[in-house]
C-alpha cells in the first residue's frame, strides 16, 4: 500500500471540541471498532502471508480484500459525516455550514486520490 500523505492542518483540527454534540458515527461506533478490529487482523495475516512467501497473487488478493473493507470503513463514516455533522451545520447556516461542506469536499478528494 502507498503510504498516507501528511494531512493538511484544517484536516487535522481537533473536531471534538465541546460545542459539538457528537460525531455522526457515534450511533455506530462499536461496529466501526469491530470492522477495524477485522482489518487489523488482515493486516497481520499480510505480513504472516509475506513471512512465509505466500504466492504473490494469493498475497494481492487479500490486499485488495483488506482495501475494500478500508473503503468500506471511509465510505461508512464520509456518509455518517455527511448526514450529521454537515445537514446540523447547513440547517445552522453561516460560516460554518460553508466550512462543514468545504470539509466534506475535501475529504472526498482525499478519497478519490487514494
Amino acid at each position: 500500500m502507498t503510504p498516507t500523505p501528511p494531512q493538511d492542518a484544517a484536516a487535522t483540527q481537533d473536531h471534538a471540541a465541546p460545542d459539538h454534540a457528537g460525531h455522526g458515527y457515534i450511533t455506530a461506533k462499536d461496529d466501526y471498532l469491530k470492522r477495524l478490529r477485522r482489518i487489523e487482523g488482515q493486516a497481520r495475516g499480510l505480513q504472516r502471508m509475506v513471512e512465509e512467501e505466500k504466492y504473490c497473487i494469493d498475497i494481492l488478493t487479500q490486499v485488495s480484500a483488506m482495501t475494500k473493507a478500508l473503503q468500506a470503513v471511509a465510505m461508512g463514516l464520509l456518509e455518517d459525516h455527511i448526514s450529521h455533522c454537515v445537514v446540523d451545520a447547513a440547517v445552522a447556516g453561516g460560516p460554518e455550514a460553508d466550512a462543514k461542506i468545504k470539509e466534506a469536499t475535501d475529504a472526498i478528494a482525499r478519497l478519490v486520490r487514494s
